[in-house]
């Protein structure tokens, strides 16, 4: 099978990590579960990820049968993992993406307590990027909008009963208070 052509598929991604400085894991997705099935492999190839990465100049490496393309930024690592035989280009455009996103969600202070502090929308955004392993969206503007939804932005007739009742209560409350 290794002369012969792979057969496409949507399964782009096997997953995607934010680490610290440190090599700690701030916020990590494994797509394939063949690939690491227990967190603790997780976690070593995290590890050993960081270690050959934290002070190189490039921006990808093979390693352990997968292609990884990374980023620094500050105290932060973003890594976006594909199997050996995919696109670079694919992987990079899905790591900028991510990036662009949380830069904009944190309004440019990408650092690792602004992080932690937006850790659910980040990890709203990274759900919006990619689900699965299949690429969703690769615009970081349109991730951004996305996530960036609060109730009172979205029209009435899309909001839940729960949500309009909510809204309501708060309208209410802060009318009261007044």
């Amino acid at each position: 099978m290794e002369g012969s052509l792979l057969e496409p598929t949507l399964y782009t991604v096997k997953g995607i990590a934010i680490l610290d400085n440190d090599g700690n894991r701030i916020l990590a997705k494994y797509y394939d579960k063949n690939v690491f099935p227990t967190a603790k492999e997780q976690r070593t190839f995290e590890k050993n990820l960081f270690n050959k990465t934290h002070r190189a100049n490039a921006e990808i490496i093979m390693l352990d049968g997968l292609t990884c393309v990374y980023r620094s930024n500050v105290d932060l690592f973003f890594y976006v993992m594909g199997s050996s035989h995919e696109n670079e280009l694919i992987l990079v455009s899905v790591l900028n993406c991510l990036y662009d996103s949380v830069s904009q969600i944190l309004r440019k202070n990408v650092e690792k307590r602004a992080v932690l502090e937006s850790l659910d929308i980040v990890m709203l955004a990274m759900d919006e990027i990619c689900d699965g392993g299949i690429i969703i969206d690769a615009d970081s503007s349109s991730v951004v909008s996305r996530v960036a939804l609060r109730n009172d932005d979205i029209p009435i007739g899309e909001q839940t009963v729960a949500q309009v009742f909510q809204s309501a209560k708060e309208q209410l409350k802060w009318s009261l208070l007044k």
